[in-house]
């Protein structure tokens, strides 16, 4: 599984002067960085649900599975 992620070069070396985290009000986990240049990065964080499902046949040892399901 390869590792995502978002690179912010533009912020390396920069100060922070504020760092705010907005509780999450149904949309999402807001971070707001104030830096002293004047500039703001913000970012949002969201919890997508995720189903999995399988159906397989049981018995003696490792299940067999016959079918994976997903969302």
């Amino acid at each position: 599984m390869q590792d995502k992620f978002i690179e912010c070069p533009e912020l390396a070396g920069k100060t922070i002067q504020t760092l705010r985290i907005h509780q999450d009000a149904g949309d999402g986990t807001n971070v707001e960085i104030k830096l002293t240049d004047g500039t703001t990065f913000s970012c949002s964080i969201n919890i997508h649900p995720e189903v999995k499902a399988s159906l397989y046949k049981g018995g003696v040892g490792t299940p067999e599975v016959l079918q994976n399901y997903e969302v």
